[in-house]
């Protein structure tokens, strides 16, 4: 049974949402066809997460080290990229082919991505963030994050604000890893294989 579903009263839930936008130096159709052929740039722009292919189009990634308070865990998540509807492509999590059964009893995570194209739209734009044709996209990302986790026992003798806080440092580096890291990365990933120059990196909101 998924942690989520737990009755456990040393289960804890923490969910945030956060947003943020790429700048791609082209026209949109350019940054739908990237976009869309996935196989190729999910793996570069994932590295050093550890990557392994769940049909057409979803991938397990192992996230690294996390943790808090002596209590750490090394997550793997199954992400889904769905094909785009209307500019608007979506990230959602898949079950794991051969899921660690010690793990799920101690983490649980959802993971609901939105990703929409927008030419030459939003605030006005960094002058130098368009190409000699004048084409710039945005790419608008929003993500809902909720993890759910099994403390260890010690841990619940600590108050309560400490315990929250220790959560949401958590998925805070959950959130940095998979979200923003890869955000800069497939930036970076599209100008390079398109040889255009790249907008400097915008400060996270979070």
């Amino acid at each position: 049974m998924p942690l989520r579903h737990s009755d456990d009263l040393r289960v804890n839930r923490y969910s945030s949402r956060f947003a943020d936008v790429m700048e791609m130096r082209a026209p949109s159709h350019t940054v739908a066809d990237y976009l869309d052929h996935h196989d190729g740039w999910f793996r570069r722009c994932a590295a050093p997460m550890t990557v392994q292919s769940l049909g057409p189009n979803g991938y397990a990634l192992t996230l690294g080290r996390f943790g808090n308070f002596g209590f750490e865990v090394e997550p793997t998540i199954g992400l889904e990229l769905l094909p785009q509807s209307e500019g608007v492509y979506r990230i959602v999590t898949a079950a794991l082919s051969s899921p660690d059964a010690s793990l799920q009893e101690i983490y649980d995570v959802e993971f609901n991505a939105a990703l929409q194209l927008e030419e030459g739209s939003g605030a006005e734009p960094d002058p130098a963030s368009e190409t000699a044709d004048g084409a710039l996209t945005q790419v608008r990302w929003e993500l809902d994050l909720c993890v759910w986790i099994r403390l260890p026992a010690v841990i619940g003798l600590l108050p309560d604000k400490l315990v929250q806080s220790s959560g949401d440092h958590l998925l805070r580096q959950i959130v940095r890893q998979i979200s923003r890291k890869l955000t800069w990365k497939v930036q970076e990933d599209f100008h390079a294989t398109h040889e255009l120059p790249c907008p400097p990196r915008r400060r996270a909101p979070f």
